[in-house]
């Protein structure tokens, strides 16, 4: 089959008719439900635009000679990586790098999980085969994907095995003539159960121990599989009109619980059973985590670039952007921008050829910035805060200006330096819903927790960071002063 279209996405999702919950309630059809419908519109609309671009995002798949989506694509040369870099830009420019799990981010995970499929051999041959087909299969079927990765948050000053109730986390409960039997809870599926599959991994922020072999699986299943529920947290899209509320009305992906109830794997969809060392380094091996992070930091340029679209406009509309703490101010986003943009040029071109004959982005670049940007994102949104003041809390929605009576008023009250109330209005109803509303709480707390706890992420980086050329430069130094080193004086 050739990549998918926005209808045929949607049409997958009502045949579908996944298990979702919310606010207590089985959701009939999430394509119409107002906590889902318009995201859903927004996914349809990435996977129109393939169609629309086929040049930037679709590719010729040379073993069926289908048109799929050039996100799946294996790189093979440096250039191949930018090109699919520049596919997933043509992704990132429509949601402006507001929805976090757009499809590319873990068609990076498949692509590398099948090319290094081999690696998964090592728990069971049959393993291997079972990711170099299911990479083949999602590719060419464009599957939509969500995924979960942690146990619940019930007492982390223990390992799952000795928690009080050690079933409450996903688990393995026996194994089948047909598959492996799973029970428990997984958190936390962004887009859970408006995909076609999940994709279940354990997390590699906290590595796992021999005692969580029971809980070592990776596996990939169809969202409507019996015993499968996605418990959907309170939707931030609350209905209104995007002059209200202009990004939760659009891009709003939700988050799940996921709940698995004596749930069916079959063996050719498990790619990991009961097996700690092979899920602690099943990101790392693969490179997985180097080519899904190739595709989170070209996410995070292109955020960057609207955040500083925002603060620029809202800078002009009110006639502030010649003051020094202003200009001093959006230089920060801008250095931050320009750093992300460097660091993205060095992944790609010192990209080199992985054992597994991918064309693999420099990963000490992305690791870097990786590391970097959940410190950096929540200051970029206090800037806009800061810039906006009091303007951010005084914000009249549609239908005040739509009233006859005190619309006159605010299209006079509310007039900036260059343009009429009710685009000043837009302008910072805009700049609110990006940081202060619900939906822009979601999006600091969402960068600055990205990858994980930003401070074990950062222990980890110093405890890997090569340090010793560093320190054999000031021995060299202090060597080279040539003080001999005195006797000691007795008392």
């Amino acid at each position: 089959m050739p990549a998918k279209t926005g209808k045929e996405y949607i049409e997958r999702l009502k045949k579908a008719n996944n298990n979702v919950y919310i606010h207590g309630e089985r959701v009939d059809d999430v394509t119409e439900h107002a906590a889902f419908k318009n995201v859903i519109q927004s996914m349809a609309k990435l996977y129109d635009l393939q169609y629309e671009r086929p040049e930037k995002m679709l590719y010729t798949n040379p073993t069926t000679g289908n048109k799929v989506g050039k996100t799946f694509m294996v790189p093979k040369t440096i250039d191949d990586l930018i090109e699919r870099r520049e596919a997933i830009m043509e992704w990132q420019h429509f949601t402006n790098g507001l929805m976090g799990r757009s499809p590319d981010y873990l068609n990076a995970d498949v692509m590398a999980m099948g090319e290094a499929s081999e690696f998964f051999a090592e728990g069971d041959p049959m393993f291997a085969e079972n990711a170099k087909k299911y990479a083949e299969y999602a590719r060419e079927n464009d599957i939509s994907l969500t995924h979960t990765l942690i146990h619940p948050q019930v007492n982390r000053a223990k390992i799952q095995a000795e928690q009080k109730d050690a079933n409450v986390a996903l688990h393995l409960v026996k194994k089948t003539d047909e598959g492996i039997i799973v029970d428990g809870i997984r958190l936390l599926a962004t887009q859970g159960g408006i995909t076609d599959e999940i994709l279940v991994f354990p997390s590699t922020v906290k590595k796992s121990g021999e005692l969580d072999d029971p809980y070592s699986l990776a596996f990939a299943l169809p969202n409507n599989t019996p015993g499968l529920k996605y418990l959907s947290r309170e939707s931030f899209d609350y209905g209104k009109n995007k002059f209200d509320h202009p990004l939760s009305a659009t891009f709003e992906e939700g988050d799940t619980i996921v709940a698995f109830d004596n749930v069916l794997v079959p063996w050719d969809r498990v790619f990991v059973c009961e097996n700690s060392s092979i899920c602690n380094r099943a990101f790392g091996e693969t490179n997985a985590v180097s080519h899904m992070s190739h595709q989170v930091i070209s996410k995070g340029v292109a955020k960057t670039e609207f955040l500083l679209g925002v603060v620029l406009t809202l800078m002009d509309s009110i006639g502030i952007d010649g003051f020094q703490h202003v200009k001093d101010k959006g230089t920060e986003i801008m250095l931050t921008l320009e750093t992300m943009k460097s660091h993205l040029y060095r992944a790609e071109h010192n990209a080199k050829i992985d054992k597994w004959g991918m064309m693999t982005p420099d990963f000490a670049a992305l690791d870097a910035a990786r590391n970097w940007y959940p410190r950096v994102y929540p200051r970029m949104a206090e800037i806009v805060r800061i810039l906006g003041a009091s303007g951010l809390m005084g914000i009249p929605t549609y239908a005040d200006f739509s009233n006859d009576e005190i619309g006159p008023i605010l299209h006079r009250a509310m007039q900036g330096k260059n343009v009429e109330g009710y685009e000043r209005v837009q302008i910072f109803r805009l700049a609110w819903d990006l940081t202060m509303s619900a939906f822009g709480n979601r999006q600091t707390h969402y960068e600055y927790y990205f990858f994980g706890d930003p401070i074990k992420m950062g222990m980890a980086y110093f405890d890997n960071y090569d340090k010793d050329p560093y320190k054999e430069r000031v021995k060299e130094f202090l060597d080279s002063l040539n003080v001999s080193k005195p006797g000691l004086v007795k008392a």
